[in-house]
């Protein structure tokens, strides 16, 4: 069968250089690095084991990859790669042939659906094509890709293939012997791998493969279920490995066979399970690793963190990892593994800014995220400066506390709506002491919890608030470079509540002898160019304007106005990179305009969960990362995960120019898209604004009144300030994010 043509040359996003690295040792059972088996090709994107799935895999990952295909024979005898028994589940067959709808007894259940055992290979060659099984992942795949056959997956000449034979009874009841195609098909093709849970089975090849060429692998299944032919569970299969070890050369294992995980979602201590298999001289493959079906909140989403946990560990690694996102592995074993006393700085790299502290770990700006901050590689810690009632500064990611804290159980009655701040109703620090601030507990939330991402929930209300001359004091006795700090709402403060934010700012940093050291860099952010001009007079300081809401470009006349009060930018992600509903579809040239005028980029806000990066980084973080940092130069990162961004830097992988056996390059913005048929894209985003000269420049700030000598102010929305650094028609996507992953009806790429 012909394959269709595949442009691989766009889908060279990670590349493979002639030169290797230093061999490392690895704790494997014969001491090389962990091999990557790639479920139905790059599963995690493209329908399973279609053509662009598995061709995808062979051009993103380690060139010594494994294809994995789930081998199912049709009516005829043909041999087809499908990991889901029922077809009705990955096809459109139930559409096909409406009439195929079949009950069968599989291994003692009743199953209703589709089946390959009653179609020829023509009829579901010619006539059937695969969908995305996963609703979280892209379906604009599906529908123009054919079902693969054996044959297929073998004449891309992977280096490796391995077929898992999942259901050798039910194909037996039917007639069809899979034992005799596997020995015929090893004939004409190689075979590295051959999978079961079923132990006749493996036992019947004994004698029927070429000697030493393939690897028999005995598949655990769920502990409490039965191996069909010895009725034993498979708990007390895994007491018996010595018998294990007499048919076979290793084991497939759900992960949690390896390393545990609670009811709440956080690791137990590891089993012997990996260090008694190799004793015997069993390999060990672990099974389950998904980019996009977060396992434990120990990993804080960072796929890769997962995988170390498995091969990078000081008492064991396992064999080989068994994975929808190929890729992802790769960047773990190669770029990533032994890494860990790596603490030395590279040269001009890009600043790793917090976004409240490791604000993914611990509740924002909480003196434990800022220690976390410290402890996971930051180079900047922030603080986003609030004031309370008497005048206290201090570090909170907004004025209004629900939602940052627990203030909704005792200040519901100081809640109000105030337009100049937020359309919502709020209860604000600066109607509230500092005293009364510290009676609350924090509260870790999350921007993506509505969809079921929740943080660290044994942290939840963990740690305490700091006011600015703490953070202050904390920032210059830590081992950052240097602090940021955000001022937002002053116009409203001084004028409304007699606030005067950039006094208390400024004062603060002279107190803590900020403004006549330079050991640590001093940066002062704020979406207001009032705000920033106040702080000219300090040399020593950088001063960063916020543009929030997204841009498409920016005017020589605009660069040249910014540059008259910011020495740099802190843009959203959709300024650096456009986006086609989930996809990405385009650099802009805001980077490249800001750079030449010698101002600094940073880019906002990284998170790690899996819904909030584009399906070009392929849920992964540091694919996301390497984009924006080797792909477009951006001079800071701001995340809320410094952890992973630490990890990066760290890594051989961040050197663009180092000569190593595998690397991770930046994304080719549209490169995904152009596989998928016209009528599955996405509806074309409406542009974002250019960035003009009237939305960067604001009038000068208002006296600091008396609060005792003004009336209660009225709120008048049509006069309210808007700063500078957010153009009115910016569009914004945030608001429907949370429905659309769900429905994957005009999906937007959250800012």
């Amino acid at each position: 069968m012909m394959w269709y043509l595949f442009p691989i040359l766009l889908l060279l996003l990670h590349g493979a250089a002639t030169v290797s690295s230093v061999a490392q040792k690895w704790l494997t059972l014969n001491g090389s690095a962990p091999s990557v088996i790639a479920r139905g090709g790059y599963s995690g994107l493209f329908p399973e084991s279609s053509q662009y799935a598995y061709q995808f895999a062979i051009s993103t990952s380690l060139k010594e990859v494994v294809l994995l295909c789930d081998l199912q024979l049709t009516k005829d005898g043909a041999g087809i790669c499908r990991s889901n028994l029922r077809l009705d589940n990955s096809t459109n067959i139930a559409t096909v042939f409406p009439k195929g709808k079949k009950k069968y007894t599989v291994n003692g259940e009743a199953i209703i659906g589709w089946f390959s055992v009653d179609f020829t290979s023509d009829q579901l060659y010619n006539n059937v094509t695969l969908i995305q099984s996963v609703f979280s992942r892209p379906s604009v795949f599906d529908g123009s890709l054919p079902p693969s056959m054996v044959e297929d997956v073998a004449g891309l000449r992977p280096r490796h293939l391995w077929l898992n034979v999942q259901y050798n009874l039910f194909f037996k009841e039917h007639k069809l012997d899979v034992t005799e195609y596997i020995s015929e098909a090893s004939k004409q093709i190689r075979i590295d791998y051959i999978s079961s849970p079923e132990i006749s089975f493996l036992k019947g090849l004994n004698g029927k493969l070429r000697k030493g060429k393939t690897k028999l692998i005995f598949c655990f299944l769920d502990e409490d279920a039965t191996e069909p032919s010895t009725n034993q569970t498979y708990s007390s299969l895994l007491k018996d490995l010595p018998t294990i070890k007499s048919f076979a050369s290793g084991i497939l294992v759900p992960k949690i066979y390896i390393w545990p995980v609670n009811k709440d979602q956080y690791l137990e201590p590891h089993t012997t399970l990996v260090t008694d298999a190799h004793s015997l001289g069993l390999e060990v493959y672990a099974s389950g690793f998904a980019n996009d079906f977060p396992a434990s909140y120990n990993y804080s989403f960072d796929p890769t963190a997962e995988y170390l946990q498995f091969i990078d560990n000081s008492n064991f690694a396992v064999d080989g990892v068994l994975t929808d996102f190929p890729s992802t592995a790769s960047e773990a074993i190669a770029c990533l593994a032994h890494n860990k006393n790596n603490s030395s700085p590279k040269k001009g790299r890009p600043l790793i800014i917090t976004h409240n502290g490791a604000s993914g770990v611990f509740p924002g700006c909480t003196d434990l995220a800022y220690q976390q901050a410290v402890d996971d590689g930051a180079d900047i810690i922030d603080c986003s400066v609030q004031m309370s009632k008497d005048s206290v500064a201090f570090c909170l990611d907004a004025p209004d506390l629900i939602g940052r804290t627990t203030a909704v159980t005792s200040f519901m009655s100081e809640s109000t709506t105030i337009p100049e701040i937020q359309q919502n109703n709020g209860i604000f620090s600066f109607d509230l002491t500092w005293s009364e601030i510290q009676s609350l507990n924090p509260e870790l939330t999350s921007p993506l919890s509505e969809s079921g991402m929740v943080r660290n929930p044994a942290a939840k209300n963990l740690g305490n608030f700091m006011t600015l001359a703490q953070f202050l004091d904390f920032a210059k006795n830590s081992t950052v470079s240097g602090i940021l700090i955000n001022i937002e709402n002053a116009p409203y403060l001084a004028s409304k509540k007699g606030l005067g934010i950039v006094d208390a700012v400024s004062g603060a940093l002279t107190n803590a002898s900020y403004d006549k050291q330079t050991t640590k860099q001093v940066f002062i952010q704020s979406d207001d160019s009032a705000v920033l001009s106040m702080f000219k007079k300090y040399s020593n300081y950088k001063r960063v304007l916020n543009i929030k809401e997204t841009i498409s470009d920016t005017p020589k006349q605009t660069v040249d106005e910014i540059k008259q009060f910011a020495d740099a930018v802190n843009l959203p992600r959709s300024s650096i990179v456009a986006n086609a509903g989930f996809f990405l579809s385009g650099f802009t040239d805001v980077v490249s305009r800001m750079q030449a005028a010698n101002i600094s980029v940073f880019v906002s806000v990284l998170r790690n969960e899996f819904i909030a990066i584009a399906f070009d980084f392929f849920s992964d973080p540091m694919a996301e990362l390497a984009t924006y940092i080797t792909g477009m130069g951006v001079n800071g990162v701001v995340t809320e995960f410094p952890a992973t961004a630490s990890a990066y830097m760290k890594s051989p992988c961040s050197e663009m120019n180092a000569k190593l056996s595998y690397t991770i390059l930046p994304t080719e913005p549209g490169s995904l898209l152009s596989l998928a048929p016209p009528e599955a894209l996405p509806p074309a985003q409406a542009p974002a604004p250019v960035l003009n000269d009237s939305d960067v420049v604001d009038p000068p700030l208002p006296p600091v009144i008396d609060v005792a000598d003004n009336a209660p102010p009225v709120s008048a929305p049509s006069a309210s300030h808007n700063p500078s650094s957010q153009p009115a028609n910016a569009a914004n996507f945030l608001g429907c994010l949370l429905m659309v992953v769900l429905t994957f009806t005009s999906l937007s790429y959250q800012h």
